[in-house]
């Protein structure tokens, strides 16, 4: 804890960051939601596999992480937020380019494309800030 107090007391006072970093604590709350508990608890009633339906992957924790480097401002926050934007952007673009060639609007893939819609734009309006507002992110330089 008395690290999070040292860094939290280097990091710039904004609260759009706090904003951007409880924003991804959300989305990751509700991808784990989205992409674990609901296909899950759905098998066990429904008497399928119990993983028929996941969509395995650990990007939550990397959101989480991000959220994290928000709020307490270590040197690499700038660089963190880039870079995992620049990667999640170009990831869902092309897994929408790929969906909407043929999509299955079924109830998975549904819950997929919408959680995916709310992760582009917290990934678009975290870049957009790194760009417009880059004093909001300590570098290595503002250590």
């Amino acid at each position: 804890m008395a690290s999070m107090a040292r860094f939290r007391s280097q990091a710039p006072d904004s609260g759009w960051i706090t904003f951007l970093a409880h924003l991804l604590f959300v989305l990751a709350a509700w991808s784990v939601f989205i992409k674990y508990v609901f296909p899950i608890t759905f098998a066990l009633f429904t008497g399928e596999a119990w993983h028929a339906n996941i969509f395995w992957d650990l990007w939550p924790i990397a959101h989480v992480w991000l959220g994290w480097a928000l709020l307490t401002q270590p040197w690499y926050t700038r660089w963190l937020a880039v870079s995992m934007s620049v990667i999640e952007i170009a990831i869902i673009l092309t897994l929408f380019t790929l969906f909407l060639a043929e999509p299955d609007w079924t109830l998975w893939r549904t819950n997929w494309f919408v959680n995916k819609v709310f992760v582009l734009s917290a990934f678009a309006l975290i870049l957009a800030t790194v760009v417009v507002r880059p004093e909001l992110f300590r570098t290595r330089s503002s250590s």
